[in-house]
């Protein structure tokens, strides 16, 4: 003899299945949903927040890999698996916690530490330990050797060969002059014409001279310029052992020569 089901349980059976359909036809419907986004997308690879990882791996962890590789189009299985053990193991991570090494030397001590090699040519890595030390700073030979190394400083003996510019500056600072060009434009018969002027410069007084000026300067004004400036009377270049000047084409070999 059959059982009959009481009006009550047949409602609740009924209204589970239809809620079970419904349910199923939602699902099979964003399941649908998401693989034509995907073939929207095409080959392009889609860019995930932290937060949107965090959401889908959780989800994705209740479904299994069965489940997922059966629903899943926007992101792979084992993607959304592997942002799940992420998680797990961001939980557990310790590093924040974690004390700081060894700290960075100080700015103030590394610019001291230049400062000592560039005033004292010949102070090795150890001579500028010393100093250090004796100023309360307590710095490794090898840590001084890194900070030079960083700021293009040579060790001692290269060091000490080698002349800066600026003591080669303090040392011939009576024996030196600058040269240069400009241009200036003035208005003559013919319309407006540039005319080139050479000067120059002692360093020491700041005196300037004018070597000459020409609408159209070349080698042989310029040979004629030296001439004038290396006169043993009165030449502005007299008693003067170095020049500075540019590769502007203008000085000639011949100019060079004679000054």
């Amino acid at each position: 003899m059959q059982a009959r089901l009481d009006p009550f349980s047949f409602l609740l059976v009924s209204v589970g299945g239809w809620i079970n359909q419904r349910q199923q036809q939602v699902i099979d419907y964003l399941v649908e949903e998401n693989r034509v986004l995907r073939e929207q997308i095409g080959n392009r690879r889609l860019r995930f927040t932290d937060d949107q990882r965090r959401r889908l791996a959780a989800r994705a962890k209740k479904l299994g890999r069965k489940v997922l590789a059966q629903v899943a189009t926007v992101v792979t299985p084992e993607t959304l698996l592997a942002w799940h053990r992420r998680l797990i193991a961001k939980k557990y991570d310790g590093s924040a916690n974690r004390t700081p090494g060894r700290p960075k030397t100080l700015e103030e001590i590394s610019e001291l530490v230049i400062r000592m090699a560039e005033e004292n040519r010949t102070w090795g890595y150890r001579r500028i330990q010393g100093a250090i030390a004796n100023l309360g700073h307590i710095l490794a030979h090898t840590t001084i050797a890194n900070i030079l190394k960083r700021h293009g400083i040579e060790p001692a003996p290269e060091r000490n060969r080698k002349t800066t510019w600026k003591e080669f500056l303090d040392r011939h600072w009576d024996q030196i002059v600058a040269t240069d060009f400009f241009t200036v434009e003035v208005w003559t018969c013919s319309g407006l014409t540039r005319f080139v002027v050479l000067f120059f410069m002692d360093l020491r007084t700041r005196r300037v001279e004018i070597g000459g000026i020409a609408s159209s300067a070349n080698g042989l004004w310029m040979t004629q310029i030296a001439r004038n400036l290396t006169d043993a009377v009165d030449g502005f270049l007299a008693g003067k052992r170095y020049l500075i000047h540019d590769r502007d084409p203008l000085y000639t070999a011949d100019f060079l020569s004679i000054l």
